[in-house]
């Protein structure tokens, strides 16, 4: 006859196992963690066996493209590790709120350019150190062609965007809703040429397609990386902006408290300087700790750290305004210029100067963010009593900005003003733009130094206004130049109507205020 167990013996065996399950397999004493990881973290791969050997911990790292938009899963994961959290706390707190977070390692987003363009480029500044506006500028002519990650996908993509629109914003302080009101990126972004979901996929890209850009924006890391992997015809001279950058800090989160004890093991044999060096010889990041010795290459000051933006709509239009990269979307503008005999002397030299600063020649930073850029379609109406002339161009290079200032610099002047008219001419055309593209973006910059004392009233306009297609009527926004004598109430009240807000050039310049709507949808 067969024993049997006695039932405390059972019991004790079951409890047995069950721990021996929980600590890890085979019965060793390994507290394996489930980790969410960003696509930057792959490189650390190496150090986590003698983690392993040198804490009990193992941690089990499944990477993921969208790790750092998307809240993590509590329940799927012991940790998470990303390149940076900034997203999530910002669009999610609730995903974020209360968990514990360790910085591991540092590296800032910056750009690396060919030699040939760094030389170029240098060459044009004072004192050779380049800005974020720098860049734009030459993205904006098509020197600089490069690869970026999505921003919607990729932290370092995101980064960028935020370190460009702050150096954009001009304020040194956290972007604000009123800084993001008008599109200030759009020559920036016309020099992408290359792009990813991830990082790491950004740089194979790149190595893949050296022809296709002279320049790319990613983490530091990324690019010493690059540098010396020889995949590389021509290694990037690596450029971190003068006006700031966004600095990834890689942390730790502690998404399940019941893990506590060995998050605590990780992360202090994470910051243990010894490690730190590692790290720093595996990825090429810098270390958190102040007493680590930095590699040479990592000795070069970063700069202004930029503040990440505090405010959810903020990222949300930076996010919408720069849309797909993959997609290429053309913008139109049409300028209505009053060409009255009131316009004569100053205020003509006034307007021809803000046409040539839009068309390069302000060195300022906010002139560079602001100027016009290649495939951007440009129409000038002149106006007087009635449309006087027009020209339109397609930025492809500077003989169709000279082409454009000459429509500026020449012709007669009328003997009248037909304010309403001019814009209704304006609508008309941009509904032919609109039904030879629907997704062309279309807008109106309206500039009179008088009030309307021919052709159409104001009350026809709007009756001719809403009679337009929704297409039209609700995409195209009129931006009017107050300057002069022009009457300011018409100018808020058609802004309104159309959708778009009237800017005040009577206290400032011609320049400025054709800067401030630049972007403007």
């Amino acid at each position: 006859m067969r024993r049997g167990w006695n039932l405390p013996a059972l019991c004790l065996a079951l409890v047995a196992s069950l721990l021996t399950a929980c600590s890890g397999d085979g019965g060793d004493d390994t507290v394996r963690l489930r980790v969410l990881a960003g696509p930057d973290l792959a490189v650390l791969a190496p150090l986590l066996d003698e983690l392993k050997d040198d804490t009990g911990v193992d941690l089990r790292l499944e990477h993921r493209a969208d790790a750092e938009t998307r809240a993590p899963d509590r329940d799927r994961y012991d940790l998470a590790w990303l390149s940076s959290d900034s997203h999530l706390r910002l669009t999610d707190k609730n995903a974020v709120r209360g968990l514990q977070r360790t910085p591991t390692m540092t590296s800032p987003v910056v750009v690396g350019l060919k030699p040939d363009v760094a030389r170029r480029l240098r060459a044009q500044v004072p004192g050779s150190r380049l800005t974020w506006a720098d860049i734009a500028d030459a993205a904006a002519t098509g020197t600089v062609r490069f690869g970026m990650a999505d921003p919607g996908h990729a932290g370092s993509g995101l980064a960028a965007l935020v370190g460009v629109a702050t150096a954009a914003a001009g304020t040194g302080a956290a972007l604000r809703p009123e800084d993001v009101s008008c599109d200030r990126l759009r020559g920036f972004r016309s020099g992408q040429t290359l792009t990813a979901d991830t990082g790491p996929a950004l740089v194979d890209s790149y190595a893949d397609h050296q022809d296709e850009a002279n320049a790319l924006i990613t983490y530091e890391s990324d690019l010493l990386a690059l540098n010396a992997s020889g995949r590389l015809d021509d290694r990037l001279e690596i450029v971190r902006p003068q006006d700031g950058t966004v600095l990834a800090d890689f942390p730790l989160l502690l998404l399940n408290p019941a893990r506590r004890t060995a998050y605590d093991k990780v992360t202090q044999w994470l910051r243990r300087d010894a490690v730190q060096r590692q790290i720093m010889r595996h990825t090429l990041r810098r270390p958190v700790n102040t007493t680590v010795t930095r590699e040479a290459r990592l000795r070069e000051p970063v700069g202004n750290a930029l503040f990440y933006p505090d405010r959810p709509v903020v990222l949300r239009t930076l996010l919408a305004d720069y849309g797909d990269p993959d997609r290429r979307t053309t913008s139109q503008v049409v300028f209505l210029l009053d060409f009255s005999g009131s316009m004569r002397g100053a205020r003509m030299a006034a307007l021809r100067e803000a046409f040539a600063g839009l068309s390069g020649a302000d060195p300022t930073a906010s002139g560079k963010f602001a100027r016009f850029h290649r495939g951007e379609r440009l129409t000038v109406v002149r106006f007087g009593g009635r449309v006087l002339g027009e020209r339109t161009v397609t930025v492809t290079g500077p003989k169709d900005l000279t082409a454009l200032a000459d429509t500026v610099a020449r012709g007669g002047y009328g003997d009248a003003t037909a304010v309403w008219s001019a814009l209704d001419h304006g609508y008309r055309t941009a509904a032919r733009a609109r039904a030879a593209d629907p997704d062309r973006s279309v807008s109106l910059v309206l500039m009179t130094d008088g009030e309307n004392n021919a052709g159409l009233p104001y009350a026809e306009f709007v009756r001719r206004h809403r009679a337009l297609p929704a297409a039209v009527r609700d995409a195209v926004h009129t931006y009017p130049v107050h300057f002069g004598d022009a009457d300011a109430g018409e100018l808020r009240r058609v802004a309104a109507g159309t959708g778009g807000r009237m800017v005040e050039a009577a206290g400032s310049s011609l320049s400025e205020a054709f800067k401030e709507i630049r972007g403007c949808h």
